[in-house]
């Protein structure tokens, strides 16, 4: 065996002597054969601070290990490759004891399913002798190895306490009593191994011993963890103290399978432990009772519990059977429909593992197929539960074809099912369904389970909140990990959940795991939803139209449609109507899964960017050009995705078009930066100028123009670069920054002279006038305006003729002309008809009655030291009013 992780991690011939390379070959071991991501191996070294030189110092210690593992491999294949995200460790299944132990458990297991203890007996015990001691001992732990840890030797528990039931079940008791005293002592709070020590004890003759450990465990139960012993340690109480001849040893077969165990008719509980912090919930546990009770708004015998992944549907399920209890007198049992891989259980073995619990068989650590059964197990199911009022609670159920043989197996029994998604093709069922917390409900969790730190912080509670989506499970998570680690404060989580890279690594602590729950759901749909799944998370947030994810699936909007609404029916995607919208549907992820769907996509997403960005450029330069035509100086042709048609998605509405865009369109333009694509930057920038200036969006109309500023000079485009500056410029002039205006107008004009763009420059001697006008110096600004004017008329440009003429318009005003005034509106008016730009055509409308009515009323003297609207929705203040 070449690899050791159960135990110190070692490797044949030698492993690097560090620690940190050693760390990443124990991560890539506990997930060999599978990639795993650069960042989780960052993560792994450093946690959440990793040097700036940390990917370089990675690629070092990669360096190393294939040095180290190509020197024991004798046909010099390197195993240790590269595979985007990260990197892959090919290792065989006898090269590894992990993958030997997991094999020989699995073989265990499915022998004590089939009664064949001494089997499962000898191969359970080969298994635990894999082990040398803690699990990835002698090295650094961070979150992922911290997790497998933890994981590894909840498994070797596991298989030593179902290796001790197969003896117990060849009449071993004897013998294991010495042991499992041991055991218990190690593991005071663990259930089952004192519930194993209670039958060995029992059988040999030591009933008092049985029940003195009884009270043992209960004392350290209540004084460590505030809660009773569970329903199987109970129950075992009881049956050993009324002598309950079931629970003696009554001899095997010869072939290692005990003698047949009668009928039993007293109530079965197999419930987990109610939880002590239960939070939020009211109406819906309030349905539930109802139900449940017999008096709900529709009566039946099945309630189905939906929701996403970590909303609390077995927290709740099982919240409903604690409270009920007076309701079944004849058993409540919970059962869960998937196996320990997350595979679903067929129909066929969940009715038999239904059985064996209803027999009261606790069967610690094996679900495995039970031994030959003289009927159908459907029917004896039927027999067992006939007339008996019992509830059932059927947990994480996949599909309606799993659980309509169970549920024609119950007929007299009350079932709850949850599941992910609603099982809508089940006839007969009250749907009850779970969404994440509500602000209040989130917070009170978090204040419940965050201990003091929690408490002295409510604006990191909050944050928190936020951060983890308010979904039960995450928050549940979080709050435990403060408590875990009372060295930091409220701030220090909400910090460490803050980036969106790392949150789910950092939602991680001993068996609750919120990413793996999360994956559940995604391993549960199809390979072309996966992979949709993963593209869509580069949608822009808060949330996005059927067109962008067309685009982003490089498909027509009808078959993006049918990706999104799977997604949506398995809740791994939002659907969210919008009323009075464009787009009356509008699809969107949780915080939580669009981080899985990152991580899961991981580099290689360039291209899907590119057709989003240029799917946004082709609609933003459609509603622009409805909006003011002719404004764009960037319209170089840029073919969009096909089945984008900006005539049929923007229409007659372009501006409520970019009001229900605009945070997309902002985030195109990040991601055309940050994956290279400057041209398109550059674009998309320009086309929403238009709309960020009529709507007085500042902040956005700089960030993406300064990123686009970079993206022109990375590209050497100086055109493009002379386009953003002018219109940085107009931005500039609009937030009163004279000098930064003047500077970006000339820079950008010098530009557009030496290549000979007249009227391009021309625009910008208009911009540059404007901010003389607005100065007071009126003789200046005149003579920008008439020089631009005769410049764009030379060039043929209406729109640089028609800006022109509204200047010449302003300072006939401010000069006291009106009639000038007047005829220079006219002119105005008559050029941005041609322009065809109505907002231009309506400004020039507005402005020349309002000179009208000034000169009827003898008041034209007033337009010049009166507030005057300059351009389209922009009021210019004269220098007494303004404070200048």
């Amino acid at each position: 065996m070449r690899f050791r992780v159960l135990g110190p991690v070692r490797m044949a011939p030698a492993a690097p002597s560090a620690a940190k390379p050693r760390a990443v070959l124990a991560t890539l071991l506990v997930q060999s054969n599978n990639v795993v991501s650069t960042h989780t191996l960052i993560d792994e070294l450093w946690n959440t601070e990793p040097p700036r030189t940390a990917t370089t110092t990675l690629q070092v210690y990669v360096s190393q290990l294939r040095k180290a593992l190509l020197d024991g491999t004798a046909d010099r294949q390197q195993p240790l490759i590269t595979r985007p995200p990260g990197y892959l460790l090919r290792v065989a299944p006898d090269d590894l004891d992990l993958l030997v132990f997991e094999a020989l458990r699995e073989q265990g297991r499915a022998a004590y399913g089939r009664q064949e203890y001494d089997e499962a007996s000898r191969t359970l015990e080969r298994a635990l002798a894999l082990w040398t001691g803690p699990a990835l001992s002698g090295i650094p732990h961070g979150p992922t190895l911290e997790t497998s840890a933890i994981r590894l030797d909840e498994l070797r528990a596991e298989v030593l306490e179902q290796r001790i039931a197969a003896d117990l079940r060849l009449g071993r008791h004897q013998e294991l009593v010495g042991e499992l005293m041991a055991l218990a002592h190690d593991h005071p709070l663990r259930e089952t191994v004192h519930c194993h020590l209670m039958v060995a004890l029992y059988r040999s003759g030591r009933q008092s011993d049985a029940l003195q450990v009884y009270h043992q465990a209960r004392r350290a139960l209540v004084s460590e963890l505030g809660v009773e012993p569970g329903p199987v340690m109970s129950r075992l109480l009881e049956r050993i103290l009324a002598s309950d001849p079931a629970l003696s040893w009554r001899g095997g077969t010869g072939s290692g399978r005990p003698a047949a165990r009668p009928v039993r008719d007293e109530p079965v509980v197999w419930l987990p432990a109610p939880v002590g912090d239960f939070t939020g919930r009211a109406a819906q546990l309030a349905l539930g009772r109802r139900f449940l009770h017999g008096d709900g708004p529709v009566p039946g015998r099945v309630l189905a519990v939906s929701g996403p992944a970590g909303a609390g549907k077995t927290t709740l399920a099982a919240r409903l059977a604690h409270e009920t209890a007076d309701r079944f007198p004849d058993g409540r049992v919970l059962l869960l429909l998937r196996d320990a891989g997350g595979r679903a259980l067929t129909a066929e073995a969940a009715v038999a593992t239904l059985l064996r619990r209803l027999r009261g068989e606790p069967e610690p650590g094996a679900d495995g197929p039970p031994a030959a059964e003289p009927a159908e197990p459907g029917e004896l199911l039927h027999e067992r539960t006939r007339g008996r009022k019992m509830l059932v609670v059927l947990d994480d159920a996949v599909s309606e074809a799993q659980v309509r043989p169970l549920l024609a197996a119950l007929p007299d029994s009350t079932v709850v099912l949850t599941s992910r998604h609603a099982l809508g093709a089940l006839e007969g069922v009250q749907h009850l369904v779970l969404d994440v917390f509500d602000a209040d409900e989130a917070r009170d969790l978090l204040l419940r389970c965050g201990g003091p730190a929690m408490r002295e912080d409510p604006a990191a509670v909050a944050e928190t909140a936020r951060l983890c989506g308010n979904l039960p499970l995450a928050l549940r998570v979080a709050a435990a990990g403060l408590v875990a680690r009372p060295h930091w404060t409220a701030a220090d989580l909400a910090r460490r959940l803050a980036d969106e890279r790392t949150r789910l690594g950092a939602l991680a602590l001993g068996d609750l795991d919120v990413r793996g729950s999360l994956l559940t759901a995604y391993r549960d749909v199809g390979v072309p939803e996966r992979q949709a799944f993963r593209l869509l998370g580069l949608a822009p947030l808060p949330d996005f139209a059927l067109w962008s994810a067309a685009a982003l699936l490089d498909c027509e909007p009808a078959e993006a449609e049918r990706y999104a609404e799977e997604l949506v029916r398995a809740q791994l995607l939002e659907a969210r109507p919008r009323s009075g919208r464009l787009t009356p549907v509008r699809y969107g992820f949780h915080p939580l899964l669009r981080a899985l769907s990152l991580e899961l996509l991981g580099q290689g997403s360039a291209a899907a960017t590119g057709r989003l960005c240029r799917a946004f450029l082709a609609l933003a330069r459609h509603a622009d050009a409805r909006l003011a035509p002719g404004r764009d100086q960037l319209v170089e042709p840029v073919a969009p995705p096909a089945g984008i048609h900006p005539e049929e998605l923007v229409g007659v509405a372009p501006l409520q078009w970019f009001q229900e865009e605009s945070a997309g369109l902002l985030e195109a333009v990040r991601q055309a930066h940050a994956t290279g694509q400057w041209g398109l930057c550059c674009a998309l920038a320009s086309a929403a100028a238009g709309y960020y200036e009529a709507g007085a969006l500042w902040d956005d109309w700089e960030s993406s123009h300064e990123l686009a500023l970079d993206a022109a000079r990375q590209a050497a485009d100086t055109r493009a670069e002379a386009v953003v500056l002018c219109s940085l410029g107009d931005l500039a002039w609009q937030r009163r920054q004279p000098t930064a205006a003047v500077d970006r107008y000339r820079l950008a004009w010098h530009v557009f002279t030496r290549e000979g763009d007249r009227a391009s420059a021309a625009r910008c001697v208009s911009g540059e006038a404007d901010v003389m006008l607005g100065q007071g110096r009126v003789a200046r600004a005149e003579r920008g305006y008439v020089r631009a004017l005769s410049a764009g008329r030379a060039a043929g440009d209406e729109r640089g003729a028609a800006n022109a003429l509204r200047g010449l318009a302003l300072v006939a005003l401010r000069e006291g002309r009106a009639t000038e005034a007047l005829s220079r509106l006219a002119e105005y008016e008559a050029a941005a008809g041609r322009a065809g730009d109505r907002r231009w055509q309506e400004y020039a409308v507005r402005l020349t009655r309002t000179v009208t009515e000034a000169r009827a009323a003898a008041r034209e003297t007033e337009l010049g030291t009166a507030p005057l609207e300059v351009r389209p929705g922009v009021w210019l203040l004269p220098a007494h009013l303004a404070g200048e």
